[in-house]
């Protein structure tokens, strides 16, 4: 049975907004000759005649069943939190309609796209791009001047990549944006991550851990010294674990500094620097002016190289909480990365408290998920699910999801404490732990992710990286 496709083009859903879609319940399928097609329940000439005053264009109504014109609405038009979207005009002020557009669904960054015939505009949302909009090569420049005269760039250099940083506020909030500009072959790329200054829905009661992790999590944070490393690639959610546990240590009696690259959430009571390496404001030597400001907590957004690394070392010797984030596969694959910067593995050992690593998967939409039978097939190489697990879900979509089959996200940690056992390990600079971790009943990422799978919170599809690792 073949299934169908309820996608349209991006050029034909930018011809009308999303509340203009819901509330006429039309879905524009055709432009031709100033002749705009819409598919709808009704095709009486009061809405006919009504849709024309609205798009100053002649109207044809094709008749659709009320649940095809549901699933073409909900594929292709997202509900915005405002449900204040207006159709998007290159004569009013689109970049803004853009940001607000994006930020009322709830996506995390917009890709401005050159072409050789056309531009497209992409919104990430839950880890996956979706092409929105589709504008014409003549109307790109004047778009991207205006982002890189808000974020104060050089409009005038389009050959080197820049970096800035625009904040809105208007009727609908406060927050800002980091700017990111590349020359390609046909134009500049620009890519806006949209920052959200909100910190107080961030709990990490909520963000994923098992009951043990989080009991295990919240015991090592109320360490007075050492470090604790978050490791995942970009994007997986290493930030906000950050600072939902900064939010935890946050008290009148404590000094929290951080040194971040960007400042993604405002924390009342936390002095929170911004990275400027143009002027030498880097992470290590933000550190060493830290340790003079007598602090207890300090927050580095990333090590990177060996100086940061060891800075963050001398910092938890000399008694001091150090959190920050790192680029490795595994929580363990973390002292590997600290020995490959020439880290002494003694110091590593003497100041690691805790390693974790974390992933952000896809959760299944609980209103269509459906129940299937485990094929061997389906599985990455060399992977055997328990015996106990027989079935699997799988993504179906449907309007609650948007037709993607997948509704929000869901952390997947593994969490490592650095007891008396592992610092013999590193101090002889050990890369196999699977035993040790077997031992204590310590869950790897892919562990988690079985447990995900046999739960029906996500399906295989969409955990297979972490099954494969």
């Amino acid at each position: 049975m073949e299934v169908q496709n309820y996608n349209i083009h991006v050029s034909l859903q930018q011809l009308i907004s999303s509340s203009q879609a819901y509330h006429y319940r039309v879905i524009p399928i055709a432009v031709e000759n100033e002749v705009i097609t819409f598919k709808s329940e009704s095709t009486n000439e009061a809405l006919r005649k009504e849709l024309s005053i609205v798009f100053n264009k002649e109207i044809q109504l094709e008749r659709a069943s009320s649940s095809t014109i549901e699933k073409y609405l909900a594929t292709n038009f997202r509900k915005t939190a405002s449900n204040k979207a207006e159709a998007l005009h290159y004569t009013d002020d689109f970049l803004e309609k853009i940001i607000m557009a994006a930020k009322d669904i709830g996506s995390s960054d917009i890709h401005f796209e050159p072409y050789e015939h056309s531009c497209r505009i992409r919104f990430r949302l839950d880890g996956k791009l979706k092409e929105h909009y589709v504008i014409p090569l003549a109307e790109y420049p004047v778009i991207i001047n205006k982002i890189k005269i808000k974020a104060q760039l050089d409009i005038s250099e389009k050959r080197l990549p820049q970096d800035g940083r625009i904040t809105i506020n208007n009727v609908q909030g406060e927050f800002d944006i980091r700017v990111s500009s590349l020359p390609t072959l046909h134009g500049e790329k620009i890519v806006l991550r949209i920052l959200s200054k909100d910190a107080n829905h961030i709990n990490l009661d909520e963000l994923g851990f098992s009951k043990n992790e989080l009991q295990t999590y919240k015991e090592i944070i109320k360490k007075p010294n050492g470090i604790i490393l978050i490791s995942g690639p970009t994007g997986s959610g290493k930030t906000t674990t950050l600072y939902a546990t900064l939010k935890l240590l946050n008290d009148s009696e404590t000094n929290i500094l951080t040194i971040e690259d960007p400042i993604e959430y405002t924390l009342e009571g936390i002095n929170q620097v911004q990275l400027k390496e143009n002027i030498g404001l880097d992470f290590s030597s933000t550190l060493r002016t830290f340790l003079r400001q007598d602090p207890d907590v300090i927050m580095v957004g990333e090590i990177r190289d060996a100086k940061t690394a060891n800075m963050a070392i001398r910092a938890a010797l000399t008694g001091h909480l150090v959190l920050s984030t790192i680029h490795t596969n595994s929580a363990w694959a973390t002292i590997s990365r600290l020995i490959d910067m020439d880290i002494p593995p003694f110091l590593i050992a003497s100041t690691l408290n805790m390693s974790v690593a974390q992933r952000l998967v896809r959760k299944l939409c609980n209103h269509c998920k459906t129940a299937k039978p485990i094929e061997t097939a389906t599985l990455p190489k060399d992977v055997k699910l328990p015996k106990n697990i027989q079935t699997h879900h799988v993504a179906v979509g449907c309007n609650a999801c948007y037709q993607t089959g997948y509704l929000g996200r869901k952390a997947v940690y593994e969490i490592i404490p650095i007891g008396t056992e592992l610092i013999n390990h590193i101090k002889q600079n050990e890369t196999e732990i699977s035993d040790y971790l077997k031992q204590k009943n310590i869950n790897t990422l892919k562990d988690n992710a079985m447990a995900l799978i046999e739960h029906g919170t996500t399906s295989i599809d969409e955990a297979y990286a972490l099954l494969s690792n």
